[in-house]
């Protein structure tokens, strides 16, 4: 495929001197390269951040604290306070490719875990892949499951997919189950409840976090805001149990600034210098009508996105 419709610049953007930015002809990402690895800007190309930012973070390196900054990220799951918040305060090696950049962080002294995030631009459509991968610095394994993150800018509305549905009583056993955090209030108004999909509104009136997790086949998650569409997909390639979290390959969090739209691969015992890398596929579409209910979310999400419904 050809490449020249791809340019990569460096430019001072969100404070840090040292950004790059990758295009094509429809869109842009910015990563930071002072800290990371964190893709902090996607979007149509001179359109607003479809991620969220918090000025406050910005511009700042070094120290000890965790930092959310905004945009995308790479964690290993399960979450906890000691391994998960390691502070991605400092630079990062940058290397280009035909297609993108490839971002590398130094080993976190904490856990002996490496990241690193792929970008592989599509060259004329408003397409991404991006990998994600964890390698296994230490002597020993290490249990973890590769964590990516989205933090969604404020006012749009969260689509997360349930898995196929069927009728009864052609189907007398369970096929799939939601994962509940001890947070998450399901007669919260920001929640609607569908048939095939699970919406959640980013409210920025109302400060209770919101979580919830499964395991969808399928592997896609979406947000919709101020007239796009944002989805990333992810395989499936692994069976539930495997999954983090009580089994889940997707997971949604909201509270009062943002709403991140996540996922996840599967647990693994990740042996000394072994590396684990999981994928997403992200698709940005133009000219979405913000959907309020399930009927008009359905209507404007692809139909590829759905498998066939159990008989």
């Amino acid at each position: 495929m050809p490449t020249s419709t791809i340019g990569i610049e460096k430019i001072a953007c969100y404070g840090w001197k040292n950004c790059l930015r990758l295009y094509n002809k429809q869109i842009e990402l910015i990563v930071t390269t002072d800290v990371g690895p964190r893709i902090i800007h996607f979007g149509f190309i001179g359109q607003e951040n479809e991620f969220a930012t918090y000025p406050d973070d910005l511009g700042r390196t070094g120290g000890q604290s965790w930092r959310i900054y905004g945009g995308h990220r790479l964690w290993h799951a399960p979450e906890d306070p000691e391994r998960t918040y390691w502070p991605d305060n400092t630079p990062v090696d940058v290397r280009p490719n035909a297609q993108g950049l490839s971002l590398h962080q130094s080993t976190e002294t904490t856990t002996g875990i490496g990241k690193a995030i792929d970008i592989i631009l599509h060259p004329q459509k408003a397409q991404v892949q991006v990998s994600h991968t964890l390698t296994n610095h230490n002597l020993w394994p290490v249990a973890l499951a590769p964590w990516a993150l989205s933090v969604m800018a404020p006012g749009g509305v969260g689509l997360f997919p349930l898995p196929p549905r069927g009728l009864h009583p052609q189907n007398l056993l369970p096929s799939s189950s939601l994962t509940l955090w001890p947070y998450t209030n399901m007669s919260d108004p920001r929640w609607t409840w569908g048939q095939q999909l699970i919406m959640l509104r980013q409210d920025a009136r109302n400060s209770t976090p919101q979580k919830v997790g499964a395991y969808s086949p399928n592997g896609w998650i979406a947000y919709a805001r101020a007239g796009h569409l944002f989805i990333k997909q992810t395989s499936a390639s692994s069976a539930p149990e495997h999954y983090p979290d009580m089994g889940s390959n997707l997971e949604i969090f909201t509270n009062e600034d943002m709403l991140e739209i996540e996922t996840l691969g599967p647990t693994t015992q990740l042996a000394p210098d072994a590396s684990i890398t999981h994928t997403e596929h992200w698709m940005l579409l133009d000219n979405i009508p913000q959907p309020r209910n399930e009927a008009e979310a359905l209507a404007v999400l692809p139909s590829h996105l759905f498998p066939t419904s159990k008989p």
